[in-house]
């Protein structure tokens, strides 16, 4: 991404020259057939008055005009008379070319020049004949920058060119100027026209169109970021150029002062932005020189204005504008200059932009007032392309250090989050130590709580009954075995059972077939697959264990079955383990009447401990004893 910009660019530059060299070689095969074109280089002009601009006659014959005839070459660059005539009176430039070589009447030909400039009307008669009409009064000019060019289709004549004569109507002031002319077959002389025409308003053309769009996008940015004036000026910068810059390839359908009048003030105000710009771009307020480039397109524009109450738009009064503007553009550039030159990089590039569009700008003044021959080139079309090249590098140079400073800000919030990872790691890691270390100390204090109460107090009463001589060895054999069952008990709940009351359950199995079977004990085990107890640990399973082993001890002590069947089954909410003698029965409400510390109570505290519920149903014929344990802990329900 951060290369996104350099890459689009230079993908369209890449592309722009491919579209270049295409057209070029698609032109170069008529420039190449220039060998087949008459070059006119020799001509005669003269100059006549006339009181007005007036329409040029359908035909013309040469020895008409007053025979004032001087030789010259071409092109030809005519200054201003020194003395302008008196009243409205205008002048018709004649320029007179002799045409001596063969030539095709049968294939298309094409009279191509570079350049005819004049303020007025143009009219050229072929062999007497009005064959091109152009730039009537009120409209658009555009010799300046369209190339000449007049078809002549086979059966217009049937005699081959022999005389071209060209008329300029002018005011006394303006400088007229008439390049070389090239007469010959259209297909060859095609290139060279389509060539030029493009270089001088196609081009220009694509540059400002792309130097406004791009403006306009800032205009969208800046209606989300108003807060950063830049994009707006960035905009009215765009906009203004595109309009200063509208003469070089647009006809507007306006008269001629006022499109004069417009492109005047445009270039002012222009000025006037990049002054704006390169305040913005410094930082210092320069007011003096801000209030003047203000007040300085307002006394133009008013100035200007194609009005009769105001000033006359004659050459030199256009030469004192613009002279004005000159004096504008070189103080910008000059006072920007010092004050971006240390503190700004953008506004060094500023800065060189607009010493290069002056520098452009005074090679169209040159050619303007034929300092320079009407076949140059006028360079001012280019400005736009040199303005949005270095504005552009500006925007590339913003953009990429935008994304710098958006990675950097990321690589440091992602080294903050790599450190904080480490210490929440670190953090975690202790803390589960502790817990580990807690969860440790809890399970021993309970094992040790739990021996106390039961294997403990087991060994003192026959440690005692012992030394008292009130027990017999084989309780004292029937005693330990207990004592044996219960740390056997103890050590099994450490066991991992996953859940499973089964396995659990199996296990017990495990510890007391061999003492029921010594006892001559049937055990039947009828139990089936039950829903997984996610509550079960090792302090639980301790408490169901010793439950049930209280129950098959009691069975073995006190009820002389030959039978013990354990089942187990599965509830709405919960599971039960039922255990079944048929053994002589007892009377349940009077157990749990007497006080006892191993009896029925204790297995009654143990089932509280897990949520879970005890019964006893007893009788003649055996005793059925159900332990009802919850699915989830805190559950309970009534059997």
């Amino acid at each position: 991404m951060k290369n996104l910009p350099a890459l689009a660019a230079l993908v369209f530059s890449v592309t722009l020259l491919v579209a270049l060299g295409a057209f070029l070689s698609l032109a170069g095969s008529g420039i190449q057939r220039s060998g087949e074109c008459l070059h006119l280089t020799k001509a005669s002009w003269q100059e006549v008055e006339t009181p007005g601009y007036s329409a040029p006659p359908a035909s013309l014959d040469s020895h008409s005009l007053p025979q004032a005839w001087h030789a010259t070459a071409l092109p030809l660059t005519m200054h201003p008379l020194a003395t302008a005539p008196a009243g409205p009176a205008n002048l018709i430039t004649w320029v007179r070319l002799g045409v001596d070589g063969p030539q095709a009447i049968t294939a298309s030909w094409a009279l191509y020049g570079i350049r005819l400039k004049t303020d007025g009307p143009i009219a050229i008669y072929i062999n007497g004949k009005l064959m091109y009409r152009a730039q009537q009064r009120g409209q658009q000019w555009n010799s300046l920058f369209t190339p000449l060019w007049v078809g002549l289709e086979p059966g217009v004549s049937d005699t081959p060119v022999r005389e071209i004569v060209i008329r300029l109507e002018h005011s006394p002031a303006y400088p007229v100027a008439v390049s070389s002319l090239w007469l010959g077959p259209a297909d060859a002389l095609r290139g060279r026209y389509q060539v030029r025409q493009w270089l001088q308003e196609g081009l220009p053309a694509m540059l400002n169109a792309a130097f406004l769009a791009v403006g306009v996008f800032a205009l969208f940015v800046w209606l989300k970021r108003c807060h950063e004036p830049g994009y707006l000026l960035f905009f009215n910068l765009s906009a203004i150029a595109f309009a200063a810059h509208l003469h070089y390839y647009v006809d507007l359908p306006i008269a001629h002062d006022w499109f004069g009048w417009l492109v005047l003030n445009s270039l002012c105000w222009l000025l006037t932005a990049v002054h704006f710009l390169l305040r913005l771009l410094h930082g210092r307020p320069l007011r003096w020189l801000s209030r003047g480039m203000i007040a300085a397109p307002l006394l133009i524009g008013v100035a200007s204005l194609p009005l009769p109450w105001a000033l006359p738009n004659s050459p030199p009064m256009l030469a004192a504008f613009y002279a004005v503007e000159l004096l504008m553009a070189m103080t910008v550039g000059f006072v920007g200059g010092i004050c971006t030159w240390r503190s700004s990089r953008e506004g060094r590039l500023v800065v060189v932009a607009i010493a290069i569009s002056v520098l452009l700008g005074m090679s169209d003044w040159a050619l303007h007032n034929n300092v320079i021959g009407p076949e140059g080139w006028f360079l001012g079309a280019y400005t736009n392309g040199v303005t949005f090249t270095l504005l552009g590098l500006l925007m590339y140079r913003r953009y990429v250090n935008a994304i710098d400073e958006v990675e950097q800000v990321n690589a440091g919030l992602a080294q903050r989050l790599r450190l904080r990872e480490v210490e929440l790691e670190e953090s975690h890691q202790r803390l589960r130590e502790i817990e580990q270390r807690q969860l440790l100390s809890d399970e021993r204090q309970r094992l040790m709580q739990d021996m106390h109460d039961g294997l403990g107090s087991t060994l003192i009463s026959a440690i005692r009954s012992v030394e008292q001589g009130r027990m017999r060895d084989i309780e004292v054999s029937q005693l330990l075995k207990d004592c044996m069952d219960d740390l056997k008990l103890a050590i099994d709940s450490m066991e991992p059972v996953e859940a499973d009351l089964l396995l659990l359950l199996a296990t017990l199995r495990f510890r007391l077939e061999p003492r029921m079977e010594s006892a001559n004990v049937a055990l039947m085990w009828n139990v089936q697959e039950l829903p997984a107890l996610s509550w079960l640990d090792p302090s639980s399973a301790l408490n169901i264990l010793r439950i049930v082993q209280e129950c098959i001890a009691n069975v073995l002590r006190h009820t002389r079955a030959t039978v013990i069947r354990v089942a187990t089954s599965a509830a709405a909410d919960g599971v039960q383990v039922i255990i079944e003698d048929n053994g002589q029965g007892f009377d349940v409400a009077a157990t749990l009447w007497r006080a006892g510390g191993r009896g029925l109570h204790n297995q009654q505290r143990r089932a509280q401990a897990v949520d879970g519920r005890v019964a006893w149903v007893s009788g003649e014929t055996g005793t059925r004893f159900t332990l009802w344990l919850p699915l989830q802990r805190g559950n309970l329900a009534v059997m």
